[in-house]
């Protein structure tokens, strides 16, 4: 039995709304997007045009600097439009759906039985390759790289996180296809890195080829960054990746069958979900057909992803590629006079401002407002007391503010990508961009450094 490794720094938002555990197979939308926008440092080259026929795998367009990343259509159909942003940014890549899922065939086998060069490039044409995420930098993978571990966490911990154990039953073949396949592609070690606050499903405790660890502790303890800082802390010039559950179960399905499955499970959850519940359906599916009539009132935010990292969709937008979380929160456009005033029993306060911190266990129906303005960026202790690792981050910051590269560099930026640090800006009394300037810092090392 492996040791368990506690973590007391962190915080744990309770929100209303989590999700029942429920299958239900959503109804098929009309169309399905993907997005380039859910990529890191990516510039896409369109191969795609409106109105071309596409199958399940086709190629929708390629990375520019590293044309042999490709991403691929998850359903059948017509290229129905392009949405391009500002600077003719391209946003989606919106396919018709026909319903036939006509796929393109790719390269079946015993991933044992391939070489390196087989695995990797079936992933790349097959458009799976992006779901092998680097770390430093949080960007896909370079796939002639050799990572020295790759790491799987098989939990979430981030508000109304959906339950991995429940979404991964029944995955077992696939998962250790998976493991298999991503196996070959490194030297060193997978860690999977488990909830010790319960049994873990039978995926992960049967699995093989990999080092198991057992975690147990508050948001963000469920985030591979945390884990890979207590396994095997990341220094300059080394790389490991990162893999999500779900992702490696699709790797399995694909060298199973030759086929890419696009199928994933996402958790709709919220305050102001009527019926919150856990949902299959295919990669960049619009959200329409989940949502209607499920929504207990019209002015919410809905976002593709968790409340703190996530991204805002609209009624008619798309979930994100690896997203498997749609959170449904009220809008915060409205104002309370003179709130901080109030005794706040029904209000969230990490600094106990409120009394609400003497109910630990009550759930919230917590809303979008900032409640309050920005202010001059100050050091208040406050950062460290959720930010589990051996780093300054309120100095971090401000190095990457000023561009100091070499005190980015000492002060361990390339142990952190934005959900490490999602908690600081959501207890920032200054209210600090804090993921914004930390992906500005990511950005601008990676630069200096190509």
């Amino acid at each position: 039995m492996s040791e368990i490794i506690k973590i007391r720094k962190g915080l744990d938002i309770k929100l209303k709304g989590k999700a029942d555990k429920i299958f239900i197979k959503a109804p098929r939308s009309k169309t399905y997007a993907v997005k380039p926008i859910d990529f890191h440092s990516l510039t896409p080259k369109i191969v795609a045009k409106p109105c071309d026929e596409v199958k399940v795998g086709s190629v929708l367009f390629y990375d520019k600097y590293r044309p042999e990343i490709k991403y691929t259509s998850p359903v059948s159909g017509i290229v129905q439009t392009i949405v391009r942003g500002e600077r003719r940014r391209i946003v989606e890549v919106v396919i018709e759906d026909d319903g036939k899922d006509t796929a393109e065939s790719f390269l079946q086998g015993d991933p044992g039985k391939l070489t390196r060069e087989q695995i990797a490039e079936n992933l790349l044409e097959s458009g799976l390759w992006p779901v092998i995420q680097q770390r430093p930098y949080g960007i896909v993978a370079a796939p002639n790289d050799v990572p020295k571990a790759i790491f799987i966490s098989g939990f979430d911990t981030a508000p109304l996180a959906p339950d991995y154990d429940f979404i991964m039953k029944d995955t077992e073949e696939d998962f250790q296809t998976g493991i298999d396949a991503l196996a070959k592609l490194t030297d060193g070690e997978i860690h999977l890195s488990l909830d010790a606050s319960y049994p873990a499903a039978k995926t992960y405790t049967n699995a093989k080829n990999v080092v198991r660890h057992l975690f147990k502790g508050p948001h963000p303890t469920g985030n591979v960054g945390i884990q890979i800082h207590k396994i095997s802390p990341i220094n300059k010039d080394e790389i490991y990746w990162t893999v999500k559950p779900q992702d490696v179960v699709a790797i399995g399905k694909l060298f199973k069958t030759g086929k890419y499955d696009p199928n994933v499970i996402v958790a709709l959850s919220g305050s102001e979900v009527k019926k919150p519940v856990y949902y299959k359906l295919i990669r960049g599916a619009q959200i329409t057909p989940v949502i209607e009539d499920n929504l207990l009132k019209e002015n919410v935010r809905l976002i593709s992803g968790n409340v703190l990292t996530g991204r805002q969709i609209s009624n008619e937008g798309y979930i994100g590629f690896s997203d498997s979380q749609l959170t449904v929160i009220p809008e915060g456009d409205h104002y309370e006079f003179i709130g901080w005033v109030l005794p706040g029993l029904k209000k969230f306060s990490v600094s106990k401002t409120y009394l609400s911190w003497l109910t630990p266990n009550r759930e919230y129906r917590l809303d979008t407002n900032l409640s309050g303005g920005e202010r001059p960026f100050v050091m208040t202790g406050e950062y460290e007391k959720v930010v589990p690792m051996d780093i300054f981050p309120v100095q971090l910051l401000k190095s990457i503010i000023v561009d100091d590269i070499d005190k980015m560099e000492q002060l361990g930026i390339y142990e952190v990508i934005e959900e490490d640090l999602a908690l600081c800006e959501f207890i920032c009394a200054s209210k600090t961009p804090v993921q914004t300037v930390l992906r500005q810092g990511l950005n601008t090392l990676r630069k200096e450094l190509e």
